[in-house]
């Protein structure tokens, strides 16, 4: 089956969002992309800190309630009725509840063509990056690194630890094509 959607997992700071946009370069034809973060930015500020919508702990956990689960459940629709209508998406997630979170995935996309990327990257080295960016909250990255991951099979993986977005990119994009990788 041809590929439609790709779907990358990894903890915050592992590097999606740079493999995204290289991606993007990389593939034929346009991708869409479509981040977590994204669609964070887009919920009402009264779902920001609250129970019913999503909270970050000082320790860098993060919970999300009902409402979160319900606009969450729209959004991943929307974008598999995106691809359904024929639109190539690419899409960054943090799987926080590890399994539980491929399946809800795996319910909007059903009967698409999805590569499922899992994107490592060593926790120490997300944390400097935590703390470069400067818009997370202390801990999420080292956190997420590896519980994202739990219970989890993927169909190509990457490390961003020592390999750069564009070398990631080009492994997953040779998924795609069927081509193999080309280093620059």
């Amino acid at each position: 089956m041809t590929t439609q959607v790709i779907v990358l997992n990894g903890g915050s700071s592992s590097g999606k969002s740079g493999i995204v946009r290289c991606l993007q370069e990389v593939l034929p034809g346009a991708w869409m992309a479509f981040g977590v973060d994204s669609f964070v930015e887009a919920l009402p500020a009264k779902l920001q800190g609250s129970e019913g919508g999503i909270t970050f702990a000082a320790d860098g956990g993060v919970s999300v309630g009902a409402e979160f689960r319900a606009l969450d459940a729209a959004w991943s629709g929307g974008i598999a009725a995106m691809a359904r209508a024929g639109a190539g998406i690419i899409v960054d997630d943090v799987f926080l509840g590890g399994a539980a979170s491929r399946q809800r995935w795996e319910k909007a996309l059903a009967g698409l063509g999805v590569l499922w990327v899992g994107v490592r990257c060593d926790a120490g080295v997300a944390a400097g990056r935590e703390i470069a960016r400067g818009d997370r909250v202390k801990g999420m990255a080292a956190s997420q690194a590896r519980a994202v991951h739990e219970g989890l099979t993927y169909d190509v993986e990457v490390d961003t630890t020592h390999t750069e977005p564009l070398e990631c990119a080009r492994v997953i994009a040779a998924q795609v094509t069927g081509a193999p990788a080309q280093p620059e």
